[in-house]
């Protein structure tokens, strides 16, 4: 038996064992319906190293409490832009190049900004979605916004689409990527080797947007 806790195991219909380390230092593991847990258990032994390196990693990184009030930056497809609060705003949040809020609403200001981050991370998702579909030749059943922290996105095996609304705080590029990415499992419902050709015929560079999400995808989080 590993030392290594597991704080949360995910079995579904996927061929491999994927494991997660959260912002918060958790061991997340994704494993297919059949594996068994001394399969588990040995894989976590061999990975030990990364996984301890991992949660050092965020036990060590400072954290900060969001107190979504006026000045307080918050990123919109990567740009940050402070918060201020404005008086008879015709919508709760409004966005013209500064991000605005009413001040009847700052007592639920995060509701009202994730409410307002849901909406924008639909329509611009759904948008990028229909132009790579399109270019590819790919068609998918339905795309949805959900408030996903630990998995950006994913694609059922009935072809709907899932993802975060917390890309839509990350540079186009790299939401760019998590679309092909997810896009690219509708021909291959795995990482193997052909599902990484897949996304490297769509973005050759992946690679780049790929790293940009795995050191920073905790700016996209709210503590």
């Amino acid at each position: 038996m590993s030392d290594i806790k597991i704080d949360k195991l995910i079995r579904s219909r996927r061929k491999t064992i994927g494991l997660h380390i959260t912002s918060d230092a958790k061991l997340i593991v994704r494993a297919p319906v059949f594996a068994s847990t001394a399969f588990i258990q040995d894989l976590i032994r061999r990975k030990k190293s990364w996984i301890r390196a991992k949660q050092d990693f965020y036990k060590q990184r400072p954290r900060t409490t969001r107190k979504f009030a006026a000045g307080e930056e918050f990123l919109f497809l990567g740009e940050p832009y402070p918060l201020t609060v404005a008086e008879d705003l015709p919508k709760a949040v409004v966005f013209d190049g500064a991000l605005k809020i009413s001040n009847l609403v700052l007592s639920n200001a995060r509701d009202h900004l994730e409410c307002w981050y849901k909406t924008l991370a639909l329509e611009h998702i759904t948008a990028r979605v229909m132009y790579f579909a399109q270019n590819a030749g790919l068609t998918y059943k339905s795309i949805r916004v959900n408030s996903a922290s630990t998995r950006w996105g994913s694609c059922g095996y009935n072809d709907s689409l899932n993802f975060s609304w917390r890309l839509i705080m990350a540079p186009p590029s790299v939401v760019d990527y998590v679309v092909i990415h997810e896009l690219a499992h509708l021909k291959q419902k795995n990482h193997s080797r052909r599902f990484w050709a897949e996304v490297s015929l769509m973005m050759p560079d992946y690679r780049k947007e790929e790293a940009w999400l795995k050191e920073n995808h905790h700016l996209l989080l709210w503590p």
